[in-house]
């Protein structure tokens, strides 16, 4: 059964997802929780229901792979959850509040203030604090509890409370879950502004790791509860939108990610750190020392549904007969736009008067020239090629879309077969334990679905519609003429 076996377990907004996997990548088992999402759970929600949730994942996976594999042969578990996310516990490691979640918006005064701090400081680590980082939240529990303020003994990460849970120690997090609370993964220090500026204690901070670092071995008596080895390695996480790009096979210099959801989102892996003056990229640290920008557009495939409904099939095969087309079309279904450019302004728009297909057809064509775009704003600030695309979200799973994309992009579009978070954090369990590194561990973990590459016959026309919407955009005041500012 191609072993040896990793665990990865992904805790989310809205549900606790555990997976096993092999090692060519294939998923053996998978367990799940839904969480109940009401404004409240936006705000708070509990850990302990979050390992309790956990505790019923990892016992469904073990009770499907059971029969069919040698448990001994599971080598190690990580775990991945919401960027942003903090949860201060005290010194017996017990939660004293709630998990304050990334989505919880009450820490913006805060965020506004650590900000304002680490300018003034000229911090060269992370700097653009806002309501859902981690380090504003630490100021808020802090000024909102000031009684728990002696009980105090962590702040940590949502993927940390489940590491902890899983090995007994809880002092140990990563570069991407640290990055946002204010972690310089540049210097790999916590900058001085911190504890001198801030009510922040050195000693509230964690120790940070390299995603996929061995913290500990699983507690011998959660082992025996889940029939499982005692020699398992509990390895450092990685932030959920991290851990998705690791499963979609984007780990190597030159490739990117591109997931088309609710919103678009890209993420890749660079040589140098991208440093842009307007703020639409921020970059995480790579565990092998490259670096890991990423941005997220407010164009993505919302509008599919809202203005074409879910019955898509016929449309499709007629738009399929339309493309390349001659329409400018942006499906922007809310003002503003923040990657690849800020506009504040920015709304969508498309001609009047098209037939569905041909609208349909139009809109598919606008979101793969905003991601072009992109890539041309992340070549321009990097000095990189963007050398190949994986790309995943319920956008991917059109063929069309796919064809469309990649004669756009001029590029090969690769569709991965196993793209969650879970397999991301069971990719990285495997990165250090099994493998030498996280890139030999994605090329052999991630397998691909479908390779899309460019038709030659649709580049050139694209090439020059994709010019035309540039020109609309600047027109419209929206982009500046000069390139990519």
């Amino acid at each position: 059964m191609n072993k040896p076996y990793f665990v990865g377990i992904d805790i989310g907004t809205q549900g606790a997802r555990a997976v096993l996997i092999n090692s060519i990548g294939e998923v053996l088992g998978s367990g799940e929780q839904a969480f109940p999402l009401n404004n409240q759970s936006r705000e708070e929600q509990s850990p302990e229901q979050w390992w309790h949730d956990c505790m019923l994942c990892l016992q469904q996976v073990v009770g499907q792979v059971r029969l069919t594999i040698n448990l001994a042969d599971i080598v190690a578990i990580s775990v991945t959850s919401t960027s942003g996310t903090i949860i201060p516990i005290d010194k017996n490691n017990e939660p004293l509040y709630n998990a304050i979640m990334y989505s919880d918006p009450r820490s913006a005064e805060e965020a506004s203030f650590c900000k304002k701090v680490a300018l003034a400081e000229n911090s060269e680590g992370y700097t653009a604090f806002n309501a859902s980082s981690g380090l504003p939240k630490m100021l808020w529990f802090i000024n909102r509890y000031p009684g728990k303020v002696e009980q105090l003994g962590k702040f940590i990460h949502a993927a940390d409370f489940i590491i902890g849970k899983l090995c007994g120690r809880y002092d140990v997090t990563d570069y991407t879950n640290a990055l946002k609370s204010g972690y310089d993964v540049r210097k790999k220090e916590w900058p001085a502004y911190i504890r001198e500026k801030l009510p922040i204690q050195q000693n509230w901070l964690q120790t940070v790791q390299p995603s996929g670092t061995t913290v500990a071995n699983i507690l011998p008596k959660l082992a025996a509860e889940l029939g499982l080895p005692k020699h398992i390695k509990v390895v450092a996480g990685m932030t959920d939108g991290c851990a998705a790009q690791i499963a979609s096979g984007a780990v190597q210099v030159g490739d990117w990610n591109t997931t088309i959801g609710t919103t678009l989102v890209v993420k890749g892996v660079t040589t140098k750190e991208i440093n842009d003056p307007y703020g639409r990229l921020y970059c995480h640290r790579h565990p092998e020392g490259y670096w890991m920008p990423g941005g997220a557009s407010n164009t993505g495939a919302d509008w599919v549904t809202r203005d074409f409904g879910n019955d898509l099939h016929e449309l499709t095969t007629q738009a399929a007969a339309l493309v390349p087309t001659r329409h400018m079309a942006w499906p922007l279904k809310q003002q503003g736009e923040r990657f690849p450019f800020i506009a504040p302004q920015a709304t969508g728009f498309h001609p009047v008067g098209l037939p569905p297909a041909e609208l349909f057809a139009a809109c598919m064509e606008g979101v793969a020239y905003i991601e072009k775009y992109a890539y041309e704003v992340i070549e321009e600030l990097s000095g990189e090629s963007v050398t190949a695309v994986f790309t995943a979200g319920g956008g991917s799973n059109s063929e069309l879309w796919l064809q469309i994309r990649s004669n756009v992009l001029q590029l090969p579009v690769y569709k991965m077969k196993h793209v969650t978070g879970a397999v991301g954090a069971a990719i990285i369990a495997a990165s250090q334990t099994h493998f030498t590194s996280l890139t030999e561990a994605a090329k052999a973990l991630t397998q691909i679905e479908k390779e899309v590459n460019p038709r030659s016959d649709a580049v050139a026309i694209y090439k020059q519609n994709y010019q035309q919407f540039i020109d609309t955009l600047a027109g419209k005041g929206y982009i500046s003429k000069t390139a990519y500012a």
